[in-house]
């Protein structure tokens, strides 16, 4: 768990072949939610017609539907049904369906919005399910506080029969859960209890043979053979890295081509990667490099925690929450789109939106080649809009400077800017530069309760015939840019005009050409008010 503090599963639950209230509330759970739960049943056509009739469900979709007025929810990025969110958690495919969790705060002990920071302090891991990684459908809370005060930030691992997590429980300690049922609805803390362990923290869990692998921060790993018993088995796993990794909250460690990626979480630095090779002798991982999600604070509107999983071809599956900028009483933080991470041939990560999210494609107008003229702004007024796909490439030429801005008023009042600064040539006699692009929302917005986001910069190196493409990802309160499939940025953006929806390119000092752009104006996957 991470920004408001880190959180914990839990759900203490006797298993029964139909569904059922949960009325028990067994002794030892001193902290026990008073959010609704059930037992549901254990085929998938029983359990969807439960689902129908849940009252957790129809809490949920009354919900949406009301805080869909809010012009600021996302259109078909993931947001909590109710409440404020953190971090995604144990990110995992099972028998067909992708399962993402989350830290979810319910309202219902502490309902007011003065009671926030009690509300925090009893996490539970919210749940949602997706063929696609696009198209989310709400699930009841998994995982619900109860031995534990708080369900902090952990992982999981799939088996044959059964998912298995392993996360910290505030006020209590490690903590492992099961669940076997087709939607994953039915959890069972193992024991009813917290497990023995050397230590406790943000954590994920994987399998190598008969034995299980839990990693505590990045450094502390743990192995079990039962679940029930864990000894340490490496205190410096992350090896002599020099990388500056923090605190090294929220991880998940995987395979991905030939390597490991270890995914992690600073306060600091937020969102961040480390790339390297796995001594499975010594459980040791050796990084040989570092990347960020996030390339400046973590707040305001910044890129936060990581929750990743194989996707069965050799790559990763990646999903982040993206900090507020803007304080709501009702909800805050959202998830980004699924990101795909697979190593380039130069064994350097690539990063790209999961090829699923072109389903939401609507209504396509497209520019031709276009010379951009210098230090002359180019307005594309047929293109317009708050929930966009853009799709570009541009040759920078010896432009200074390449800009597009987006969510633009008609007089650039209020605009977000992605500006690639043209460094691919030799500025003078003693320095080379590198080129970097910037996502900058300073400009982004005009309300008064907004805080605008410092300028993201991130370098943009180029082979000598590479072009420079972007896509970039807008919905309404969120932008998120991803470069030549090897660069992220993205950050929270608060327009306060109605009509900040245009769009506009210039080139600075010398001429750059658009070889072409394709916008297409996205789906929603929310209700819509």
């Amino acid at each position: 768990m991470t920004r408001h503090l880190h959180f914990v599963l839990g759900l203490a639950v006797v298993l029964c072949g139909a569904s059922q209230p949960f009325s028990r509330v067994y002794a030892q759970e001193r902290f026990a939610s008073p959010v609704p739960r059930q037992v549901y049943s254990e085929s998938l056509a029983e359990q969807e017609k439960e689902l129908e009739s849940s009252p957790l469900m129809l809490r949920f979709a009354a919900s949406r539907k009301k805080l869909a007025a809010d012009p600021y929810r996302p259109a078909y990025h993931f947001v909590s049904p109710e409440s404020q969110m953190n971090d995604p958690n144990g990110l995992c495919f099972w028998q067909g369906r992708w399962h993402l969790f989350y830290q979810a705060y319910p309202a219902d002990k502490f309902p007011k919005p003065e009671q926030l920071r009690e509300r925090l302090l009893q996490a539970h891991w919210g749940h949602a399910v997706s063929e696609d990684l696009v198209h989310w459908r709400d699930l009841p809370y998994a995982l619900y506080p109860g031995v534990e005060k708080v369900c902090a930030s952990g992982g999981t691992v799939v088996e044959k029969d059964r998912v298995v997590a392993f996360y910290p429980g505030w006020e209590a300690g490690q903590m492992v859960a099961v669940a076997k049922d087709p939607l994953l609805l039915n959890w069972q803390k193992l024991g009813g209890k917290p497990v023995p362990a050397p230590v406790s923290g943000d954590s994920c869990i994987w399998k190598e043979g008969d034995t299980y692998y839990g990693l505590i921060g990045s450094r502390t790993l743990l192995a079990s053979q039962n679940l029930t018993d864990w000894t340490l088995r490496n205190g410096k796993f992350l090896g002599s890295a020099s990388f500056p990794i923090d605190d090294g909250s929220c991880p998940t460690f995987l395979p991905i081509g030939d390597k490991h990626l270890l995914l992690l979480f600073s306060h600091a630095r937020g969102g961040q990667y480390l790339l390297g090779d796995y001594d499975q002798k010594g459980f040791q991982f050796k990084p040989y490099e570092q990347g960020r999600f996030n390339h400046g604070t973590v707040a305001p509107g910044g890129v936060h925690a990581p929750s990743a999983a194989a996707d069965g071809k050799g790559g990763v599956i990646n999903i982040l929450n993206i900090n507020d900028g803007k304080h709501s009483d009702d909800w805050d933080q959202i998830l980004s789109l699924a990101q795909r991470l697979n190593l380039g041939p130069d064994k350097r990560l690539r990063i790209e939106p999961v090829e699923s999210i072109t389903a939401l494609r609507g209504n396509h107008q497209q520019v031709g080649k276009t010379v951009l003229p210098a230090n002359q702004e180019v307005v594309l007024s047929a293109i317009q809009g708050s929930a966009m796909e853009l799709e570009f490439e541009i040759d920078p030429q010896m432009s200074r400077w390449v800009q597009l801005n987006v969510l633009r008023s008609p007089n650039a009042e209020e605009q977000t800017s992605i500006t690639f600064y043209n460094y691919d040539r030799k500025l003078a006699f003693w320095y080379e530069t590198k080129s970097e692009v910037c996502l900058d929302g300073s400009r982004s917005s005009t309300l008064p309760d907004v805080w605008p986001r410092p300028p993201e910069h991130v370098v943009a190196e180029r082979g000598p015939a590479e072009p420079l493409k972007f896509r970039v990802f807008i919905d309404r309160s969120v932008v998120e840019v991803f470069v030549n499939g090897k660069q992220y940025l993205a950050m929270r953006v608060y327009p306060g005009r109605k009509d900040s929806l245009g769009v506009s390119l210039r080139a600075q000092g010398q001429n750059a050409v658009l070889k072409q752009l394709d916008a297409w104006q996205m789906k929603p996957i929310w209700p819509q008010s």
